[in-house]
């Protein structure tokens, strides 16, 4: 769900980037209520095997039994026609997009009406066996990768709300990645309070914790923050929580109370009365503080700046997407791609 503000009441916060992102392109590029679904044939596929399931959707491995292909079919739960025609619109607005999953085609049961989403096919490895695996620079890499995907969908008007490693594939001997699951995903417009329950506890940013509904992209980059985190000091998730209220708690014993205060005043939030016996007095953390012999190997003093221009409360104060890949964290990434154009262009 969202509400535009009543026309005449200030906006208590604005995307510092990408804010006239969907008002400078036609109503038709954000308006997926006039979405006319052109529906492909479900009996071009076939299903091979069940990899997955979500609130939303069942996610199968599958075939195109024309082009024999392999490919993903996500078999969506009954939900509202409107949200389903909103993750169809952003992933076609998206389509070609560095990074982003590609939507293959949409087709839906004759009999039940049952709407599938075919998408490309991805050679995963579980986040869970993958990330004790890399390297310093792995990280960095892929951490970029997902940069540019992230600016891509914030540069087209749209906010993913649901960045964790479960939604980010990783082919690592093809060292590919893709951003999946845009069934959270939403447009972002100026003066719009959103729905704030959305992303993944673990990667709530403080904005939806404390109710804040004019967010924007930098939601997004709370989230991969919390992921970054959770590499670089090799504790998975970085914020545990055990209900949302916790995970504010979870939040202020790293960030500081006090800092949590000060943007809470900044933007005139109000703090919900549940938090009044939860919320007890913390000093801000030192990073440094979660470096130990086992995460030592990728820890930088880049790796730490870049983590704290991510995970800061104040959500305008948090880098974006575009600046990020300009971080020195990722010089030995961007050198290599240098590297890696300049061959392509000597092949030519």
């Amino acid at each position: 769900m969202s509400n535009p503000l009543p026309s005449g009441t200030p906006a208590r916060s604005i995307a510092r980037v990408y804010a006239d992102a969907n008002s400078s392109r036609p109503k038709s590029w954000w308006n997926y209520d006039e979405l006319m679904v052109a529906w492909g044939i479900q009996d071009n596929y076939e299903v091979v095997r069940k990899v997955g399931r979500g609130k939303y959707s069942e996610v199968f491995e599958g075939v195109n039994i024309v082009n024999d292909d392999k490919c993903v079919i996500k078999v969506l739960k009954p939900v509202k026609k409107k949200k389903i025609k909103r993750e169809i619109k952003i992933l076609q607005n998206l389509a070609g997009g560095e990074n982003i999953i590609n939507l293959y085609d949409v087709v839906r049961d004759p009999q039940s009406k049952t709407p599938s989403l075919v998408f490309e096919h991805v050679n995963n490895t579980d986040f869970k066996v993958l990330y004790p695996r890399l390297t310093d620079y792995d990280v960095r890499y892929y951490i970029y990768e997902l940069l540019k995907a992230l600016d891509f969908c914030h540069s087209r008007g749209i906010m993913h709300r649901d960045v964790k490693p479960h939604n980010v594939m990783i082919d690592h001997e093809k060292r590919q990645l893709r951003l999946i699951d845009w069934g959270l995903a939403e447009f972002y417009h100026p003066n719009t309070e959103y729905n704030v329950r959305v992303a993944s506890r673990y990667f709530k940013g403080p904005e939806l914790l404390v109710d804040f509904q004019e967010y924007d992209y930098s939601l997004d980059m709370w989230s991969l923050g919390c992921m970054f985190a959770s590499m670089i000091f090799r504790k998975e998730p970085f914020f545990h929580g055990h209900s949302n209220e916790d995970q504010l708690v979870k939040i202020t014993k790293v960030l500081g109370t006090d800092e949590l205060y000060e943007y809470l005043e900044k933007y005139d939030i109000e703090l919900a009365p549940e938090f009044d016996d939860i919320l007890g007095r913390y000093a801000k953390k030192p990073w440094s503080k979660f470096v130990n012999a086992d995460n030592q190997r990728y820890i930088s003093n880049e790796a730490i700046d870049f983590l704290d221009h991510l995970l800061r409360y104040d959500h305008n104060a948090r880098i974006t997407a575009k600046e990020g890949q300009g971080h020195a964290l990722f010089a030995p990434v961007r050198e290599q791609e240098r590297q890696g154009k300049g061959k392509v262009e000597e092949m030519r």
